[in-house]
């Protein structure tokens, strides 16, 4: 490995734990990422300096986040690993499983807890918070399903327009307060 693609697998591999992966499953992504050609298991460990078992776990953690493709080369029994296409679709790709890890689970008990009937004010008052919680997080599973649809072409468009959306709506909440005029 040269030092840029090392100090890169290094960082990719100290930040996993704060993704909500350990340090070898980021080591072994991070570097497939940087990798012009799909490598084995073994290529895998070799470089990384880990062992062939550590390499599989971490490679069924990445295929289970659907963030790795595997392929085979004719006439060698191994399997080769390399990361999805483009960066928006790895993009989508974690997104996505982090709303089915984290999203769908915690609307599932929301929904089930605002079925429940208050048995006092602090109940009712509990009730109307997780309500609250429900629409955001209701709205932004609704919103994120609109991203997924969109390409890497338009996601990149709309990512670009964030500070220009923030403006427009400054103004639009400046002249819907002056059209309100002083209140009384």
């Amino acid at each position: 490995m040269t030092p840029t693609i090392e100090a890169f697998v290094v960082h990719f591999g100290e930040m996993g734990s704060r993704w909500g992966i350990n340090r070898t499953v980021g080591q072994i992504y991070a570097l497939l990422f940087v990798s012009e050609t799909p490598l084995n298991a073994d290529e895998i460990g070799m470089t990384l300096g880990i062992s062939r078992s550590n390499v599989s776990m971490g490679l069924k953690e990445l295929e289970a986040w659907q963030l790795v493709t595997l392929s085979r080369k004719t006439g060698d029994r191994r399997e080769y690993y390399t990361t999805l296409g483009s960066v928006w679709d790895i993009f989508k790709a974690v997104a996505a499983e982090r709303r089915r890890r984290e999203v769908e689970p915690t609307l599932s008990m929301l929904r089930q807890a605002l079925l429940s009937k208050p048995s006092g004010s602090e109940d009712r008052y509990a009730l109307e918070r997780m309500q609250e919680m429900y629409q955001l997080a209701e709205q932004a599973n609704n919103w994120f399903d609109e991203l997924q649809r969109l390409s890497p072409e338009s996601l990149q468009q709309l990512m670009s327009l964030g500070s220009k959306v923030q403006k427009f709506l400054v103004v639009k909440e400046r002249t819907r307060k002056a059209l309100r005029g002083p209140r009384a």
